[in-house]
């Protein structure tokens, strides 16, 4: 696990070294335990080591023997001992025993094709001598991150995050209009795209090759998740190949030569990783986790009851309200706009646990992989009359109804149906993108100003979920949602959440449940085994009955949630009405001040909960206060 950079320009030119290590330094965190450079005509490649395997050797840029072949690379590959077995069968000799000389070679050997021969989290740049080209790559989910940016027409930059980046002289760092709308719809901004209209995230799947002697820049897609439901076995082969493929998954990610554990929540996917680690393992899993004061958002007991039964190393921590410092650190972490206030506890779980180990294994993946999520089973219920009612009819019947109907939070949740009305007058990938939604859209009318809309040039959020639709290639709606969420949720805040937590402590990350052959294989089963009436990850959990006990397994899901309502009221009322009716965030163009003014007062009154909208606009105030 580490951190990369690069400078791609022409070959006439030789990038200034003292440029490359500004970049290389301003991610220091990835990987504090060595650097080292690569500068040629035209190219220069710096990297930032975590050591995890082979620590006396692998150190990057790492070449060829025939030096036409250099590379930086972020990640860990879990088959790369099959692929070297092959390799050194044709040939090729080994000086290291890590996986990064793997993939050299293996490029070497075979190409641009090569990626699609690992099984891994990865992230790389590759300089290729031979054919005058330098060749990016990102693993199939987006573990790992990799932002590029031209600088002009012949520059190109890379690094594994925007601080790499941004630090660039000539850089133009002017806010794209459009991901401030992905922003407030959705908490991030989504891929390919960042906050900065001239950086970009590779997409995950995807390759960048860059021809140095004509400059020119080509993305190719190499992997894409196909939900085809083809798996022809019953229901108890099906639990039972499920359990020995994550338990497979599970036991690759073992291998590191540091100290490794697990994050431990108390819901079904960590505690099922704890379980198959403790079954391949006879020493005692490390495992830690994170307590809230408040008993509606904290799962210790369930996570210590797993800790108990397994018999881990355990160690646990209490998030503090009152910790303002960490609010004002995320910005600096996540570099760019990003809501999700459960980057709190995710902080703080990596910093325990980087006190104990250098890798842990989390469950991140399994909602997504096998329909865990409550809101799959609510848009589930809306399906059956969107595909019973013609939209010609549903939009105007449950169009007015939406509108009539009032919006009552404090209500019982079996009065709120303005939520579902408006749904159902909608298709299904717009009703699912608005329930994912933070701001509505009734709601940004109100909160963007009239020159901010007029900048928007009408354009809107849903456009990515509609893009990534017409490539999922499934008539299944569960399915249709899920490819949504991979393709969005998973990667836009998920992951991003992960990764930029943990390398904020030196700390790797690994997710078995992503594993892609894994992946892959769920895509196949029928969307019945997932979800069975309200029971998301249904053949997961039976999987699993035996092994945990039914209160981890059917209890209602928390998620790993902060109480920011509670918060926003009481101990943060101050540091949320600064933020959000600050001097910046008025004069900042975007915003009604209006409107600002009426989400503070109403939460705080009690009258709604905004603490989504409300978090969202913090986060916000606090990056254009870095701009």
């Amino acid at each position: 696990m580490c951190g990369i950079v690069g400078i791609v320009t022409r070959p006439d030119r030789r990038p200034d070294q003292a440029l490359l290590k500004n970049m290389m330094d301003a991610i220091y965190h990835r990987g504090p335990d060595e650097e080292g450079q690569f500068i040629d005509r035209g190219v220069a490649l710096g990297h930032r080591r975590l050591s995890i395997i082979d620590l006396s050797s692998g150190q990057q840029p790492m070449y060829t023997e025939d030096n036409q072949v250099c590379i930086v690379y972020n990640g860990e590959i879990y088959n790369f001992p099959e692929i070297r077995k092959e390799l050194e069968a044709m040939g090729y000799n080994f000086r290291t025993h890590c996986d990064t000389e793997v993939i050299m070679n293996a490029y070497h050997a075979w190409g641009e094709e090569s990626v699609k021969r690992i099984r891994g989290m990865f992230a790389y740049a590759i300089h290729d001598k031979r054919n005058n080209k330098v060749f990016l790559a990102r693993d199939r989910l987006g573990i790992k991150p990799l932002f590029y940016a031209n600088v002009d027409d012949e520059t190109l930059i890379f690094g594994s995050e925007h601080k790499a980046l941004t630090i660039y002289p000539g850089l133009d760092k002017k806010i794209r209009p459009q991901s401030v709308e992905d922003y407030f719809s959705l908490g991030y901004v989504a891929e390919p795209h960042t906050i900065y209209e001239n950086i970009f995230r590779l997409e995950p799947g995807h390759t960048l090759t860059v021809d140095m002697s004509t400059g020119s820049k080509k993305i190719t897609q190499y992997w894409n998740l196909h939900f085809d439901v083809t798996y022809r076995g019953g229901f108890d082969d099906a639990r039972d190949e499920l359990s020995a493929r994550i338990r497979e998954a599970v036991k690759i990610r073992m291998v590191a030569d540091v100290p490794l554990g697990a994050f431990l929540s108390g819901g079904v996917d960590s505690s099922a990783v704890v379980a198959d680690m403790a079954t391949i393992d006879d020493k005692p899993v490390n495992t830690c986790s994170i307590a809230f004061s408040d008993p509606k958002f904290n799962e210790i007991d369930y996570a210590n009851e797993v800790a108990k039964q397994y018999k881990t190393n355990h160690w646990t921590r209490e998030v503090d309200p009152n910790d303002y410092s960490l609010v004002d650190k995320l910005m600096d972490i996540y570099d760019e706009p990003y809501a999700d206030s459960s980057a709190l506890p995710t902080y703080r779980v990596c910093e325990l646990a980087r006190e104990r180990v250098t890798v842990a294994l989390s469950g991140d993946g399994g909602d997504e992989n096998l329909a865990g999520y409550r809101r799959y089973w609510l848009h589930m219920l809306e399906e059956k009359p969107r595909q019973l009612l013609p939209y010609g009819l549903r939009k105007p019947l449950f169009g007015a109804l939406g509108a009539l109907y009032p919006k009552m939070d404090w209500a019982p949740r079996f009065l709120r149906a303005k939520t579902t009305f408006q749904g159902l007058a909608r298709n299904s990938v717009e009703a699912y993108f608005y329930g994912v939604s933070i701001f509505k859209k009734d709601m940004k009318e109100k909160l963007f100003s009239n020159g901010f809309k007029s900048d928007l040039q009408d354009y809107e959020a849903l456009q990515v979920f509609e893009r990534h639709a017409r490539d999922a290639q499934t008539d299944d709606p569960l399915s249709l949602i899920q490819y949504l969420d991979i393709k969005t949720y998973l990667v836009g805040d998920i992951l991003t959440k992960v990764d930029r937590a943990s390398m904020a402590h030196s700390l790797e990350v690994r997710v078995p449940l992503l594993d892609h052959q894994l992946v892959e294989w769920i895509a196949t089963l029928p969307s019945g085994m997932k979800l069975k009436g309200s029971e998301g990850k249904y053949i997961f959990k039976k999987s699993l009955e035996g092994r945990l006990s039914d209160d981890i397994l059917y209890r209602k899901k928390m998620g790993f949630a902060v109480p920011l309502g509670r918060w926003f009221r009481e101990e943060l009322q101050d540091k949320i009405r600064s933020s959000v009716l600050s001097e910046r965030m008025k004069d900042s163009g975007y915003f009604d001040a209006d409107y600002l003014q009426q989400l503070v007062d109403q939460h705080q009154s009690g009258v709604r909960d905004f603490s989504a909208p409300l978090w969202t606009l913090m986060m916000f105030d606090q990056f254009l206060a870095r701009c």
